[in-house]
């Protein structure tokens, strides 16, 4: 096992994908489920995100569905990978979490975003447009200022049961927005959108720029990406195939679809267009058999340098996904062999 990698914390992120064929619910009751797994496989953080009005995802209240992943769990950390603060007042979100880490002390971590809604028309029934991610700075602060009592934007104002309490905050972030981490002294969370080279130089951005705070002493580097284990490489590699058919469906029609079948991706008719969205989508991901994922995943952290990864892989079949997890948590050596 690679020294690079058994020391790096590996996490877990679920977006609550719905699968051609079933319903949101489903999804959500698969979300925790798949947090008890996570657990048992020895993961660090088990994340939930935030998508509204996507016909793909039934994630929607990332703090409700953490407080039921934290109740159906004891020792996994619980979080929101993450909570998008354009979209929520920062007195809000603060107590939702003082709520969370007074249930579940010491398991609840808080990643924030800086993103809007997906269309034009779920930002106005948000009740917020783009230029909302401006002032994403200003809310950060706003909302850390309810924990420690240090919030001025609305004197006498106090968040309850949040202030005096600690809740680990993360940036969900890229280019400019990790900027933004390093200026609030926060953690960041990274995936690689751009390309790889682009993302290490972000993330060596974020390092020289970082302010210590109250919050985090030093730099810390969460990578974020997919990673899919087989028995093959083509077993592998037709883990991604859902989520990246999603994805260039979604950059041609503008939404995010139920995933469907690999065999129905393979047999799938593609414009030209929606090919070259469907490889680029592919391209990057890190897939393999147990000694080819060891191989990429420890050349990526040695140069990244990353503190911890956070696994993003979603797919149809979820006999395969869970196997993956399964899998990389053994090469990883957070379970034994037999696991």
């Amino acid at each position: 096992m690679s020294s690079v990698i058994a020391s790096t914390r590996l996490s877990v992120l679920d977006r609550s994908r719905i699968r051609a064929g079933h319903e949101g619910p489903e999804a959500l009751r698969d979300t925790v489920a798949f947090a008890q797994e996570a657990e048992r496989l020895g993961y660090h953080r088990f994340w939930v995100s935030e998508h509204h009005s996507v016909p793909g995802v039934a994630g929607s209240a990332p703090t409700v569905l953490a407080a039921a992943v934290a109740a159906a769990t004891s020792t996994i950390r619980v979080g929101t990978g993450g909570v998008m603060l354009p979209n929520h007042q920062p007195l809000v979100v603060a107590e939702q979490f003082g709520v969370l880490e007074s249930l579940f002390p010491g398991r609840i971590d808080m990643g924030l975003g800086r993103s809007v809604g997906f269309t034009d028309g779920i930002r106005k029934a948000l009740g917020h447009g783009k230029d909302d991610a401006d002032a994403f700075p200003a809310r950060l602060t706003e909302l850390l200022g309810y924990f420690d009592g240090t919030q001025t934007a609305h004197p006498q104002v106090h968040a309850r049961p949040a202030e005096g309490l600690r809740v680990p905050a993360f940036v969900l972030a890229t280019g400019q927005g990790a900027l933004l981490a390093a200026e609030a002294g926060l953690p960041l969370v990274i995936a690689n959108v751009r390309g790889e080279d682009a993302m290490l130089r972000v993330i060596d951005d974020y390092r020289e720029s970082f302010r210590p705070s109250a919050w985090s002493e030093r730099p810390y580097v969460v990578l974020s990406g997919t990673v899919a284990v087989a028995a093959d490489t083509e077993e592998a590699h037709r883990i991604l195939l859902p989520e990246a058919w999603s994805t260039a469906y979604s950059r041609t029609r503008g939404a995010f679809p139920p995933l469907s079948p690999a065999e129905d991706i393979d047999a799938a008719t593609m414009t030209d267009r929606e090919r070259t969205l469907f490889e680029e989508a592919l391209r990057g991901q890190i897939h393999g058999t147990e000694d080819e994922v060891a191989d990429a995943l420890e050349k990526l952290l040695a140069r990244s340098a990353a503190d911890e990864y956070l696994v993003t892989t979603s797919t149809y079949d979820r006999a395969a996904m869970l196997d993956s997890y399964r899998r990389l948590a053994r090469l990883a050596g957070l379970t034994s062999a037999s696991a």
